[in-house]
């Protein structure tokens, strides 16, 4: 097996034990992009050799006997929003084509002190927005990867690169991961510092990262947990052991609650009978919840923060190249300013209370089960519908997106999980969990273990949340 296909946590553990060098790892992670990624074009910077500079550093550092970090060796792909400090950073856009950042954002200098290469600059939508960029599905290239992480799932799906940063101020971690067939995690807002980071929205923006297993999503995660006084959404908290917690056996089989949430008309006759399927393989461990009303305007409002926020937060590259941005970027900032301010200041108010009705749900349950997307990844030409993403991200709840399921053509189907709000290691450990058993359904030949194609409807009792 080439190194380039080892997960993030395996390579690390490699490494650290002596058995592979940063050099073999990299040096692989570069053949593998040579060969592929002139089809897939997730990359948007790449120094091969200051990507085999810093792996020579590593294992120089190692064999002198010095303290290695958790992430000590490995490459990481970055999306280019966050800056680096020795890499252009350019949002995808020609407005700010060879940007050369002074510093590391927060994110990265905590990847780099943690020890990992960073390999290299990964694909944006144009601002983290809805315009597609070059980058195409590993599947098949005229699908979309999804967006606006496109680079980096795709990426770490294409086994260029054993784990990716990336950032969902809607739904831009967990759909490119369901679209590429990856492990997506965004975590609780501000549990990552973003300062260093493009700003759409303050209120919204969350740091969220790709891995080809729950275990990678948790330690990527992990080592960037911080507090930031850059950041005021963060808080200074004792960094969470996500990967230990992860990778450990739930003291109860966990429960989980179907949600089909305000926008299940959008799912796709597919996803549909996939989840019919899922609900119905989980048998008693799942039972059905309806969202009240009072969680049906959530997605207009999450809609509403984030055109306002970005109406502000781009009006200075609006006023001096608006005409060399694209057609969906500028109608997104002109309804932003033309939002009343009653209606954003209602929006930010509704957070509150939604989160104290989920609350009492997760008492009872360990997680949310629901699709990270409407289907699979359509055609290239658009990034794929967020709907289903909105509501968790206007919560800043965690979630997860898993890759249990696959569509007729082949194409990934997304699971997506959420658990309550600050509570990621139980929701890493429910998603570690659930791959897992939905494996040994699948090993076992179990009848209705999850696969698109079943003409079947959850039958799970059904309870409310108001």
């Amino acid at each position: 097996m080439s190194l380039n296909a080892l997960g993030l946590a395996d390579a690390a553990a490699g490494i650290r034990d002596g058995r592979l060098s940063s050099v073999e790892l990299v040096g692989d992670c570069l053949r593998r992009i040579d060969e592929v990624d002139r089809d897939i074009h997730a990359w948007a910077f790449l120094d091969r050799d200051h990507a085999m500079r810093q792996a020579e550093a590593a294992d120089d550092h190692r064999k002198h006997g010095k303290a290695t970090g958790p992430l000590h060796g490995v490459p990481v792909g970055i999306k280019d929003i966050f800056d680096t400090g020795d890499m252009p950073t350019e949002f995808g856009s020609e407005l700010w084509a060879g940007r050369t950042p002074r510093r590391d954002a927060a994110a990265v200098a905590r990847l780099r002190a943690a020890g990992a290469v960073i390999l290299g600059k990964t694909v944006t939508t144009e601002y983290a927005y809805y315009n597609p960029g070059k980058t195409r599905n590993p599947h098949n290239p005229n699908h979309t990867p999804g967006g606006s992480s496109s680079g980096s799932a795709a990426a770490v799906a294409a086994l260029m690169v054993p784990g990716a940063i990336g950032s969902q101020t809607n739904g831009s971690v967990i759909r490119p991961a369901a679209f590429c067939g990856v492990v997506g995690f965004k975590p609780t807002h501000g549990l990552i510092p973003r300062s260093g980071a493009l700003q759409l929205s303050r209120t919204l923006d969350h740091v969220g990262v790709f891995g080809r297993n729950v275990e990678d999503a948790a330690l990527l995660a992990e080592v960037m947990v911080d507090f930031d006084p850059e950041d005021p959404d963060t808080r200074p908290v004792a960094r969470p052991p996500f990967s230990v917690i992860a990778a450990s056996e739930p003291p109860l089989p966990p429960r989980f609650a179907f949600v089909r949430s305000p926008v299940w008309d959008q799912a796709e006759p597919e996803m549909r009978e996939a989840f019919a399927e899922l609900v119905d393989a989980l048998g008693e461990a799942c039972s059905e919840v309806e969202l009240g009303p009072s969680f049906d305007g959530a997605v207009d409002m999450h809609r509403i923060i984030m055109e306002v926020d970005m109406a502000h937060n781009l009006r200075r590259d609006d006023q001096r190249g608006g005409d060399r941005l694209s057609t969906r970027l500028r109608e997104a900032i002109a309804r932003g300013r033309a939002h009343l301010a009653a209606d954003y200041c209602n929006a930010l108010a509704g957070i509150a209370p939604l989160n104290q009705a989920l609350d009492h749900l997760f008492d009872e349950y360990d997680a949310i089960l629901t699709p990270a997307a409407p289907g699979a990844a359509p055609a290239i030409e658009t990034t794929g519908n967020p709907a289903f993403c909105s509501l968790w991200t206007y919560l800043g709840v965690p979630a997860i997106s898993l890759p249990l399921m696959r569509s007729e053509s082949g194409l990934p189907l997304g699971v997506q999980l959420v658990g309550r709000r600050g509570n990621d290691a139980r929701l890493l450990r429910t998603a570690h969990w659930l791959i897992k058993s939905i494996g040994r359904m699948r090993g076992s030949g179990r009848r209705n273990a999850p696969s698109a194609g079943s003409n079947s409807a959850p039958g799970a009792e059904k309870r409310k949340v108001r």
